[in-house]
């Protein structure tokens, strides 16, 4: 009778102890930059006012960092950490611990040999304000909903910034 045995153990007082993530690097910038006009789609002007993610971030929202806008790569989430976001004087600020995958370190390199530099973000408006007075007309984004910000190779804002760097420095 060669028939398959299973055997269960129970254990107790055992300690498991992860080591630390993936890369010794994080990416770090700024994913809006606050009061810096960009031209939408040769329509119209908008910038970001301050405090625009003041709320967003304060509710704690479930953000990603992704690249390019693709859900399929995620680099980090604020609910798990591996994602920070706050609002400085200069804009939305945020630092990610990347995933030990073969595409976030090829990432990594384009943004090291300064193929890949800057950012974008997903948002939904929540409050803006327009200044139809002038050619071409203003938009002014007071308040958004956060989904997600993105590295990208194409930014509609051309002065946010990516980086490269030691996690330990």
């Amino acid at each position: 009778m060669n028939e398959k045995e299973k055997r269960i153990f129970t254990l107790s007082n055992i300690e498991i102890r992860a080591g630390t993530e993936g890369s010794s690097q994080v990416i770090e910038g700024y994913a809006s930059i606050f009061d810096s006009p960009t031209m939408i789609g040769d329509m119209f002007q908008e910038t970001i006012a301050k405090g625009a993610f003041a709320k967003s971030l304060m509710e704690n929202a479930d953000v990603r960092a992704l690249f390019n806008h693709n859900w399929d790569y995620v680099l980090g989430r604020t609910k798990s950490g591996t994602l920070t976001l706050e609002e400085d004087e200069k804009g939305l600020k945020f630092r990610i611990t990347p995933p030990d995958t073969s595409w976030a370190k090829d990432l990594m390199i384009s943004m090291q040999r300064g193929d890949i530099n800057q950012c974008s973000f997903g948002f939904q408006v929540v409050r803006d304000s327009w200044n139809w007075d002038i050619d071409p007309a203003q938009r002014t984004i007071q308040e958004v909903k956060l989904y997600e910000i993105s590295i990208v190779s194409l930014p509609a804002y051309e002065d946010t910034e990516a980086y490269v760097r030691d996690r330990f420095t």
